[in-house]
């Protein structure tokens, strides 16, 4: 008897779905633990329905979201519902009573290792639905972040550009993580480090953990800049300087000598014109 209970309470689910989806871009996920994961969600609510008479207008009044519960119907708890005001903080609605059914999962715990079913309720049942296939979120609580560079090469040149970026097993979006560089931590919070015009200063040892778990720290990333050469066009600009600064000391000396002999000349006619001023 329970059996055929269970199968009419399906058949009044199936039968009110006529018309209104909600649909998971994807049905399963990785986050770690101590991470923000995002499950993204649309879904389209019937409109009306037939009463035998009469279209009767339908209004959403309710959405919530449960984990492993395959209708999300009470007494199940929710984890976010328009109806309770003690969600768990760290699952953030980021949709509507229209037509975006988002959840956000902040600081992924353990206890999150789950399926996660979106229910709507209209004012009327016949506009209930609840999308039993849900998204199945796995949580990695064991995994250490690693670096990942843009370079090949850990011997970088003076003045060039690099990004580290700071993944794990599962994603690399939506991680705030805190940056090391010889044991010190960096003000960069973001999953991707850019080093622009390395110089020596930038060389060292860099590690990346998760801001909200540490044991996640990753391996040490050794960069090292070394003097690279100087490109042709830097060479150019430097030979016709050093051109430019002699031709400009040369003919700095030429005048300046030009301008002691005629001194010394006009002060030797003068001492001339006074000896000969004194013999007469």
């Amino acid at each position: 008897m329970a059996v055929w209970d269970k199968l009419w309470g399906l058949l009044f689910l199936l039968a009110g779905a006529v018309g209104q989806t909600v649909i998971y871009p994807f049905t399963s996920t990785c986050a770690v633990r101590g991470s923000t994961v995002t499950l993204p969600c649309t879904f389209t609510p019937l409109k009306s329905f037939s009463d035998g008479q009469r279209e009767v207008p339908l209004k959403i009044v309710r959405v919530l979201w449960c984990q492993n519960n395959v209708f999300c119907l009470r007494p199940a708890p929710s984890v976010w519902d328009t109806d309770s005001k003690t969600s768990d903080p760290r699952y953030q609605y980021l949709g509507d009573m229209k037509t975006n059914c988002t959840l956000q999962i902040r600081d992924v715990q353990q206890r999150d290792n789950a399926t996660f079913r979106f229910r709507m309720e209209a004012d009327n049942p016949k506009g209930h639905f609840t999308n039993m296939i849900g998204v199945t979120v796995r949580v990695d609580d064991g995994s250490k972040m690693r670096i990942i560079s843009s370079s090949d090469d850990k011997k970088l040149s003076r003045g060039e550009t690099v990004t580290l970026l700071c993944a794990s097993v599962c994603t690399f979006h939506q991680l705030e993580v805190t940056w090391f560089k010889d044991g010190h931590a960096l003000s960069e919070t973001g999953p991707s480090l850019l080093l622009c015009s390395l110089n020596a200063e930038d060389s060292g040892s860099y590690t990346c953990a998760l801001k909200t778990n540490m044991e996640t720290v990753s391996e040490p990333y050794s960069l090292q800049v070394e003097a690279g050469n100087l490109d042709k066009l830097t060479v150019v600009r430097l030979v016709l300087f050093s051109a430019h600064m002699l031709l400009i000391v040369t003919v700095a000396s030429i005048i300046i000598k030009r301008t002691c002999c005629l001194q010394v000349r006009s002060r030797l006619a003068e001492e001339t014109r006074e000896t000969a001023s004194r013999r007469h």
